[in-house]
């Protein structure tokens, strides 16, 4: 039991700095958000009135959005800070 604290402190020590953590990105996740709030109102105006299909193509747009915002985020943290 005693060898195991120390290799595992210096596991960690030689580890560490694998395991930054990415960079905040405030104004991506806000993008994000905002995209999210859009998808969800749109829905919801759309179940209580018929848009001619334009509330369909606007939700389509919004989650190819949701999904490059997702995918920059992605890229970004990959590169770390």
């Amino acid at each position: 039991m005693r060898r195991i604290i120390p290799i595992f402190v210096i596991s960690l020590v030689l580890l560490a700095p694998g395991l930054s953590r990415a960079a905040p990105q405030p104004h991506m996740e806000a993008a994000l958000a905002a995209l999210q709030n859009a998808l969800h109102e749109i829905e919801i105006a759309d179940q209580a009135r018929d848009h001619g299909g334009h509330a369909g193509a606007a939700t389509n747009l919004i989650r190819d959005a949701i999904r490059e915002v997702r995918e920059g985020i992605r890229f970004r943290d990959a590169r770390g800070p």
